[in-house]
């Protein structure tokens, strides 16, 4: 689930725009009345959605998107003139007096976007450190002695080993270091 962050001048507004959104499936992490409060509650979180007002009790909407964490979009509500000032900065807007099937599916939109950059980044491939590297390139040399292997089959052969065995890549080049040292 995306986590929501609304932040209101008037907590009556805050609350109010908290219960349309968890009437319509949404998880509301905070409600506050001020940017320092939504700078906080999303400094705890690795990303999601801040709904703001033109104006909080201590910034503006532009102020509060600078100090956001990377990884966290935003929805402003404003008036349309005040909107006009806001094109191109990377925020997108709605224009007061609010239509709730606006609201709905523009929260739907940009949580679509934050669960599609989640899965990039967990499906991008993680990098060895060296250390890892070391024992994976000592495993395979020893099978490419021992085994007469090429660099590729012995890769394949521990690929084979850590998919059969449920083990990570690295797991099975100690394990095959281990059984084939002792040997």
């Amino acid at each position: 689930m995306t986590n929501i962050i609304v932040a209101l001048p008037k907590p009556e507004d805050a609350k109010s725009l908290k219960n349309i959104l968890v009437r319509n499936g949404f998880q509301v992490t905070g409600v506050c009345t001020t940017g320092a409060q939504a700078i906080s509650w999303a400094d705890g979180l690795s990303d999601g959605i801040v709904i703001c007002g033109y104006k909080m009790k201590d910034m503006v909407y532009d102020q509060l998107k600078e100090c956001l964490p990377y990884g966290f979009e935003m929805l402003l509500l404003a008036s349309q003139s005040l909107i006009s000032e806001c094109y191109g900065n990377d925020i997108v807007c709605l224009s007061m007096p609010l239509k709730v099937n606006d609201l709905i599916d523009t929260v739907n939109m940009l949580a679509d976007g934050i669960d599609r950059r989640r899965r990039r980044r967990k499906q991008r491939p993680k990098e060895r450190s060296a250390r890892q590297e070391r024992i994976l390139r000592d495993a395979k040399e020893l099978l490419m002695a021992r085994n007469h292997m090429t660099e590729e089959e012995a890769h394949r052969y521990l690929q084979k080993c850590s998919m059969d065995s449920g083990a990570n890549l690295v797991e099975t080049a100690q394990m095959v270091l281990s059984i084939m040292k002792s040997s």
